[in-house]
């Protein structure tokens, strides 16, 4: 008989599932605040996985897709344990914002601390009762409200098991990503625990594409780690194309933008993926792509000022060329770092 597992209060024998809450804080209301978590205790062994979402507030697609994966009927016959956590900033998602009520962003908060801010606090929390009883994790992101990003799959470089793992994840596209400072990632895996980054859809929005992407990765996933059976797991219709690096198209000018280009379209050096043009009409300026690529991210809004960011184009040799760009994976190891939200603003 395979051991229970123990969260917070709770003990899940195995074969059972649970919904436990980790109290966090209390607001200035009285209202306690707590850390929900849904576990699922397979019957048989295997890999302890976390899936979060919502780290930032605003980032609702992966509260959707983890709601989705914990109905998924693979899951019914589990080896393992999954760890669910589809609201982790619940001060942001009550508030519909990206940040926490002391203004810091959570995601460059861990380790975090028991004694420090709030911020602090509830990374230090997620470190010691989510990753550290975890063997692997994947961390749902989106864009920032107001833009929208293609799904994608962000690895750490130089780490073969993360390589593996994106390509059964099988988002549109796999991008290489340095982890940043405070970032979960960097932390996660400090403590030997590798995560996925999953980037896909708008804050505030649902997108039902990056919803469906997303529940199917990560069933990949765990299909891949013997979690589940493959059967009922959809496949992928193609394999990720890697992608060499990437940049942000920024408004020559400010004014009205007028789009040429969606989220997926392959564009070539050279292409017009939009114009901004006053509201007179009487000056225009063309945004050009300076490298073949993949558009992966844009703006949703029509009024740009002059240095905003509104094309993400990330470099490929061809279209789908996903093995082509795979073999030259270890040779792009030191690419620029990707910016976050923050930087793209």
């Amino acid at each position: 008989m395979r051991a229970p597992f123990d969260l917070g209060s709770q003990t899940i024998p195995p074969g059972g599932r649970k919904t436990v809450d980790l109290p966090v804080s209390v607001m200035s209301d009285h209202t306690p605040v707590t850390l929900s978590a849904h576990v699922i205790h397979g019957r048989r062994p295997g890999p302890v996985m976390f899936v979060s979402a919502a780290i930032h507030g605003d980032e609702v697609i992966g509260v959707e897709i983890v709601r989705r994966l914990l109905r998924a009927a693979p899951l019914q016959r589990l080896s393992g344990t999954l760890i669910a956590v589809p609201i982790v900033n619940a001060f942001g998602f009550l508030n519909q914002s990206r940040y926490l009520p002391d203004r810091r962003d959570l995601n460059r908060s861990f380790p975090g601390h028991s004694h420090g801010s709030l911020a602090a606090r509830l990374g230090d929390l997620f470190m010691t009762e989510i990753v550290a009883r975890c063997d692997l994790g994947v961390d749902l992101h989106s864009a920032a409200v107001g833009r929208t990003n293609l799904p994608q799959i962000r690895l750490t470089p130089g780490n073969a098991r993360l390589q593996e793992l994106g390509h059964a994840f099988a988002a549109p596209v796999t991008l290489m990503s340095k982890t940043r400072d405070g970032s979960l990632r960097l932390e996660a895996e400090k403590a030997g625990v590798d995560v996925l980054l999953y980037e896909a859809g708008e804050g505030l929005r649902f997108d039902e594409f990056a919803a469906r992407a997303g529940v199917a990765g990560i069933l990949r996933v765990m299909a891949q780690l013997g979690m589940i059976a493959p059967r009922g797991v959809p496949k992928a219709r193609q394999p990720s194309v890697l992608c060499v690096g990437s940049s942000w198209l920024r408004a020559p000018s400010g004014g009205l933008l007028r789009t040429m280009k969606a989220s997926g379209d392959w564009v070539e050096a050279g292409a017009v993926l939009g114009i901004v043009s006053d509201p007179f009409g009487e000056a225009e300026a063309e945004i050009v792509a300076d490298a073949p690529g993949i558009v992966v991210g844009r703006t949703n809004l029509p009024v740009v000022n002059e240095g905003d960011a509104l094309f993400h184009v990330a470099r490929a040799d061809a279209p789908k060329a996903a093995e082509a760009a795979a073999g030259e994976f270890d040779a792009h190891l030191e690419a620029t770092p990707l910016f976050d939200e923050d930087e793209i603003i």
